[in-house]
């Protein structure tokens, strides 16, 4: 896992989504620490698990986090993740775009989960209509940060977000957009709908589809 380029920011958005009484959490890619920060403010009684594969952003995440394990979660020794269970909270903020094989990792997280606890995850939205637009330039370049992040593995839409999660054993209980400024691609989601119009598909959906940068998952293991 290649993981972004830190920062001092937490998602205000993913925040709120955490329990508020949880007992436990670990976060996978807890990076600097920054939501960890936010949350202990809220819960200090919390005990909050960091696992960070960059040793730099795991030394600044131990000033927020009770602990902090240096590894890459897929290629950690055997167990790991195992041994972190069980916990009421299991955050991915930002991270499983980033994994070799999510959908693994997902799928043996689920058997280690509780019925009552949570996962939580921000994923990137790549039906996003700015890269539908750099598509359709035939400019589809790498970035440093951002929905063509270089360090991203993989890529995900809301179906085939839906679609991981489920297969993975879990029921989704939360799904939510997280959208800024669209202002600048009215003339590229008039053509979405248009598109998707020709293509016999729901024009509505297709902007729909295109309107967030990243969405907000909270689901639970689902039921036998």
């Amino acid at each position: 896992m290649q993981p972004t380029p830190g920062h001092e920011r937490h998602n205000p958005q993913l925040l709120a989504m955490i329990p508020a009484a949880a007992q436990r959490i670990v976060e996978i890619g807890c990076s600097s620490g920054a939501l960890a920060r936010e949350y202990m403010a809220i819960n200090a009684a919390c005990e909050y698990i960091g696992v960070e594969i960059d040793g730099t952003l795991a030394g600044l995440a131990s000033r927020h986090c009770n602990r902090v394990i240096v590894a890459d979660i897929e290629d950690a020794v055997p167990g790991l993740l195992e041994s972190l269970a069980p916990a009421q909270c299991w955050i991915f903020g930002d991270v499983l775009e980033h994994l070799r094989d999510p959908w693994g990792l997902l799928a043996r997280l689920s058997r280690l989960m509780r019925p009552d606890d949570l996962v939580l995850a921000c994923i990137p939205n790549m039906q996003h209509w700015s890269v539908q637009a750099h598509l359709l330039m035939g400019d589809l370049r790498y970035a440093d940060s951002g929905l063509l992040d270089r360090t991203h593995l993989r890529w995900f839409t809301r179906t085939t977000i839906f679609e991981m999660f489920r297969n993975a054993g879990f029921g989704l209980e939360t799904a939510m957009m997280r959208s800024f400024d669209n202002s600048s691609g009215a003339a590229m989601l008039a053509a979405i709908r248009a598109s998707a119009q020709a293509l016999g598909l729901d024009p509505h959906q297709a902007e729909q589809d295109a309107l967030p940068l990243q969405y907000l998952i909270g689901a639970r293991r689902a039921a036998p």
